[in-house]
């Protein structure tokens, strides 16, 4: 368990989503414990995780739920259907079976629910590519990609009129995102809970950036850097806070707040909160 304000992890948010960097690691801790720090560099794109943050962070099959649950963007990608718009491949609605199996539910006439059709008794293979894109403005907005990959079904009766249920069995998943890549398990992905704040992500980043700017600036004071101009909320799930940091010169990089202990709903996310800015204010 960590002291509110604990910053365990800096990573240069010049690194992109899918490469991986040359990492150095320090262990810093101070005279207050507050634990170590781990720095990423390199040269472009996205942050990515090194040494003791991989120690608080939710699995990939969790990180996999949680964009399938979320509101992220998700297009379905089925062979043979080069001609259809991106937009038209856009499920409606998804949810996520009790066996692992996403059931995604599609005007009747849309060019997926026409290729299961089409295959009568075949399964169709797909795969469904979520992009996770940070719901702030800050420098590289995409945060991560996943990919759910298996076989297309049709579900009658299970939307309403005019609308048409299909079922993608999983074989496997990907993701790429934030705190790196990793193949995923079909069985860990019907095993793995979204995050307990993922509905509530993007409005929660909204707020920190346009109400709580100045505790957020306050920030800078617990990564001990002097070069910082802004500090921009960009990711928050039950482990902590991730927040980006600008330089003066142009530059941004990233540093995770671990909470005492995981948070479960928005009552515990406030008390954590608090604590994190009583910390930087202190």
């Amino acid at each position: 368990m960590s002291r509110p304000g604990n910053t365990s992890h800096i990573t240069d948010s010049t690194k992109k989503v899918g490469q991986t960097p040359l990492s150095r690691e320090a262990d810093s801790p101070d005279s207050s414990g507050a634990g170590h720090v781990t720095e990423v560099r390199s040269d472009r794109g996205q942050p990515r995780p090194s040494g003791f943050e991989i120690a608080r962070m939710p699995s990939a099959a969790e990180r996999t739920r949680t964009l399938v649950h979320s509101t992220c963007s998700a297009v379905l990608l089925v062979p043979g259907l080069a001609g259809a718009r991106p937009e038209q491949l856009v499920a409606d609605e998804r949810r996520v079976g009790p066996d692992g199996d996403l059931f995604l539910t599609y005007p009747a006439d849309s060019p997926a629910v026409r290729a299961a059709t089409h295959a009568q008794d075949d399964e169709v293979p797909a795969v469904l590519e979520l992009t996770d894109v940070a719901p702030v403005s800050v420098p590289h907005r995409i945060r991560g990609r996943a990919w759910v990959s298996g076989w297309l079904t049709l579900v009658p009766g299970r939307a309403g009129p005019g609308r048409m249920t299909l079922r993608l069995e999983v074989g496997e998943a990907y993701v790429d995102d934030l705190w790196g890549a990793q193949a995923v398990d079909p069985e860990d992905f019907a095993l793995a809970a979204p995050d307990p704040l993922v509905r509530h992500e993007p409005e929660l980043l909204q707020h920190l950036a346009a109400v709580h700017g100045e505790q957020m600036g306050l920030l800078r004071e617990l990564v001990e850097r002097e070069d910082v101009a802004r500090a921009t909320p960009l990711a928050l799930d039950r482990f902590g806070l991730r927040v980006r940091f600008g330089r003066g010169d142009g530059h941004t990089f990233d540093a995770r707040f671990d909470f005492p202990e995981p948070v479960t709903d928005i009552t515990g996310l406030r008390r954590a909160m608090h604590r994190l800015f009583e910390a930087a204010a202190g």
